[in-house]
């Protein structure tokens, strides 16, 4: 297949047909990502996208089931093109059962619902969208570009639409000064966004980022490995959306997790609870990554 860049993808599209149909972030103002800042924005022609479609078509055929349309918030399309690519998708990979993206909230609120509704009826199943944090000066701080609110409103349109949403949030990014208020915000956030998926990351500042530039002048400071855990229990401990699959099995976390939240609330808590006596291994920094 043809890429541009490096590419990334959310660890539950492993197996899946990675489509780039826009090259970098349409935002890429966040402080503490680097993932699309050697890139410049733009939107693949439709042509080429198509192109991409039959050569994987060719290449892989019936064995293609899902496919995740790339790169970092590729829902900045406009609605016509995104209709040609899901029926293009479909029409290639006969056994096709699910297409998702990345999304903004920014991206999002520019579509209308009925754009919205349009496109989960030609496929489009599954939205990942990465608040970071519910805390409205934490989103300030790390130049989210969208408030609580915006989230939430986003959320509403989607869910309006029938789609599915993977919500994820950034553990650290508050840093010590607003760690807690940070990890109690997300809690709520993600109960008022109700996601079917939720998955906590923890913050890793990279080289040469804003973040980076602010800690090395003692404007930020990452929470220790406990208080990224206390994080982590408080956001446990205090969210309630209806029914969500919880995961903190990125490689950036010490403490994978898995489970139901609210459902399995009181077992994630208790293995939270060892973890910060000690009663439970975490993860070695040397096993960590991005």
């Amino acid at each position: 297949m043809r890429y541009e860049g490096s590419i990334y993808r959310p660890p539950s599209e492993a197996g899946s047909y990675i489509l780039q149909a826009t090259i970098g972030c349409s935002w890429n103002a966040c402080t503490y990502c680097d993932m699309y800042r050697a890139k410049q924005f733009r939107v693949r022609s439709i042509d080429e996208v198509l192109q991409d479609i039959r050569l994987a078509r060719d290449a892989h055929g019936d064995a293609i089931e899902k496919v995740f349309v790339a790169d970092g918030d590729a829902l900045i399309m406009e609605p016509d093109d995104w209709a040609t690519i899901l029926t293009t998708l479909h029409e290639a990979f006969p056994r096709l059962r699910r297409v998702s993206a990345y999304a903004t909230a920014m991206n999002l609120l520019k579509k209308t619902e009925a754009e919205l509704q349009r496109l989960h009826e030609l496929g489009l199943d599954l939205l990942y969208i990465g608040p970071e944090s519910g805390d409205d000066k934490t989103l300030k701080s790390i130049a989210k570009g969208a408030t609580y609110e915006d989230h939430v409103e986003a959320a509403r349109r989607a869910h309006a639409a029938g789609m599915k949403l993977s919500a994820i949030f950034l553990l650290g990014a508050g840093g010590v000064e607003r760690s807690q208020e940070h990890a109690a915000a997300s809690a709520r956030l993600t109960g008022a966004m109700d996601p079917r998926f939720v998955s906590l990351l923890t913050l890793t500042v990279i080289p040469g980022t804003p973040m980076a530039k602010l800690q090395d002048t003692n404007r930020f400071r990452l929470p220790d490995v406990n208080g990224l855990l206390r994080e982590l229990r408080t956001f446990v401990d205090q969210t309630a959306p209806t029914d969500a699959i919880f995961r903190t099995n990125h490689a950036s976390n010490y403490l994978p997790l898995s489970g139901r939240l609210p459902r399995d609330r009181p077992k994630l808590v208790a293995l939270l609870d060892a973890a910060l006596s000690g009663a439970v291994p975490l993860k070695p920094e040397w096993a960590r990554g991005l």
